[in-house]
């Protein structure tokens, strides 16, 4: 692949150390795939009708992984990607996404990643999804992720989730449902700095008896930052449901959580947590005394709470 050094950049910070992965991959510069690969058990086929792919993952395939990172480096460029995630019965596979915005110029750059996930029975899924944006333009750099999930009976999907820096404006927008014994696991990591704007959704269904959930969202809000999280558990079966959303408030910043429980079964176990704070003015205390700079002790706050 032909990438410029901003690019390798991107795929480092998303992807892990640049190097063309073994197995399935794809990835898409500037609206365009500049590499891909399929396997002997997942398949990588471009859609005929909308922008971006469809993945075919063999029931029984074990410890593999599919690669989809996106770069923008170009200013101005919007675009709208649709991935849709087949995975068969049995199955035990990683998935590595995320994206990243360079902009240095006026107009805004916007990715909108559409990804859904087709979970066969008994089958295991872990997704990585990191997003972040640099460049010292005065354009946006705009990331929209939707997630939507369906898991069949006895599957089980991990997301982790992360936005890093650099993001001015997003709308993150995460959907499930779930039936007999299904499992899905959410870890969700964003930091907010500046004038940016973040707002997250989940609306979680758990539909089928014993299914669970566990939503865990920690942030951190600077400057004049504002966050909003938004979410909704809907037990209709004998289940369990939890969802945290932890919120490190700074200087100017705001943040608002709206967590919701909508039991529609006696037998649904439902529970909701939401805190939201400032630093511990006796952690700060500690880091100092120990020869650390503030500045220094409320960057290694921030960096272990978003771990």
């Amino acid at each position: 692949m032909n990438l410029s050094k901003i690019e390798k950049q991107i795929f480092c910070t998303v992807a892990g150390d640049f190097k063309i992965p073994d197995g399935a991959y794809n990835f898409r510069v500037n609206g365009k795939s500049v590499g891909r690969s399929s396997s002997d058990n997942i398949d990588v086929i471009s859609k005929t009708d909308v922008s971006g792919l469809d993945i075919f993952i063999k029931p029984n395939t074990k410890n593999e992984a599919v690669h989809i990172p996106v770069a923008i480096s170009k200013t101005g460029l919007k675009e709208a990607v649709y991935n849709d995630f087949h995975i068969g019965d049995n199955a035990d596979v990683t998935i590595v996404a995320g994206c990243g915005i360079y902009n240095c110029g006026e107009l805004d750059s916007i990715h909108d990643g559409i990804h859904r996930f087709y979970v066969g029975k008994n089958s295991k899924i872990k997704y990585i999804e990191k997003h972040f944006g640099f460049g010292a333009g005065a354009g946006g750099k705009i990331l929209n992720p939707v997630t939507e999930v369906f898991l069949e009976e006895g599957a089980v999907a991990e997301l982790y989730m992360e936005q890093i820096k650099g993001v001015d404006s997003t709308k993150r927008q995460t959907r499930a449902k779930l039936k007999k014994d299904a499992k899905l696991f959410v870890n969700e990591r964003l930091f907010t700095h500046g004038r940016q704007t973040a707002i997250s959704e989940y609306k979680i269904d758990l539909a089928g008896e014993n299914s669970t959930t566990d939503i865990n969202s920690r942030s951190i809000a600077q400057d004049i930052s504002r966050q909003t999280f938004r979410s909704k558990i809907i037990g209709r079966k004998k289940c369990r449901g939890h969802s945290a959303c932890d919120a490190i408030i700074m200087d100017g910043a705001s943040v608002l959580a709206l967590p919701a429980l909508d039991a529609k079964c006696v037998d649904a176990e439902l529970i909701h947590e939401a805190a939201i704070g400032k630093i511990a003015g006796e952690e700060l205390t500690k880091l100092m005394t120990l020869g650390l700079t503030y500045a220094e002790a409320e960057s290694k706050i921030i960096n272990g709470f978003l771990k």
